[in-house]
């Protein structure tokens, strides 16, 4: 379908150029949204005749949104959530999430004007952009964390996701230079010599009590005795 652009869009281009795009696309969004006019006769007169005031009302729109990106570009926002191990989210961060989280802090934005590929599933930054007009965008962070002090680390420039496969690496090496068999997670007493420790004590004083019973009460503990009859032994 043609049409005439009545504000800037994205890939496609300026106020007042005629360009060719799907059908689905212009009337599920562009049309309804009031970005495009058809691209016919009438249209056209009806653009060229109002153009000036298209373009004023564009300016005035685009002088309010770049006041605006001055409270919302740079802004850093941060969403603490669960994860696994490997720094994997139980859920996501959606647009709405970010949305709030920005508007708590005096974005005053809505769900539209944030640009989202896809939801985020797993810890660290993110830059997501912001179209606040059509020519106007900015820049903000979303710092997802498990707790505050992660966030912090990350705001700072730590990469927590990178260090803790580190960590886990380092602990896999360790375990194979002790004892190739051992499965990740798993370690030898000699890896732990206070765990080693307290399992001796624990076997010691454990057997120092049975001696101990076993002494104050031998009969508890010897096999018992059948005794005869009184009968049997008068009778012999």
């Amino acid at each position: 379908m043609d049409i005439i652009l009545l504000e800037r869009v994205e890939k496609l281009g300026s106020i007042g150029d005629v360009v060719s795009v799907k059908d689905g696309y212009a009337r599920n969004f562009l049309l309804p949204n009031k970005k495009a006019l058809r691209a016919n006769e009438a249209n056209r007169k009806v653009f060229e005749a109002n153009r000036e005031r298209i373009e004023a009302d564009n300016a005035e729109r685009r002088t309010g949104a770049e006041k605006h990106a001055t409270n919302v570009d740079g802004k850093q926002i941060v969403l603490i959530r669960a994860s696994s191990n490997s720094g994997q989210l139980y859920g996501s961060v959606s647009v709405r999430d970010i949305v709030d989280a920005l508007n708590e802090d005096g974005a005053d934005l809505t769900r539209q004007m944030i640009v989202l590929e896809r939801p985020i599933k797993t810890i660290g930054m993110v830059d997501v952009r912001v179209i606040l007009h059509p020519e106007v965008s900015v820049t903000v962070q979303v710092n997802v964390a498990r707790s505050p002090d992660e966030a912090d680390q990350q705001a700072q420039g730590v990469d927590v996701l990178a260090a803790m496969f580190e960590e886990e690496a380092a602990a896999a090496d360790f375990i194979e230079a002790i004892d190739p068999t051992l499965e990740p997670g798993e370690l030898p007493p000699e890896a732990n010599g206070e765990a080693a420790e307290a399992a001796t004590e624990g076997e010691e004083a454990e057997a120092a009590a049975e001696a101990a019973f076993e002494a104050a009460e031998p009969e508890a503990t010897a096999e018992p005795t059948e005794e005869k009859p009184a009968e049997d032994e008068e009778a012999g």
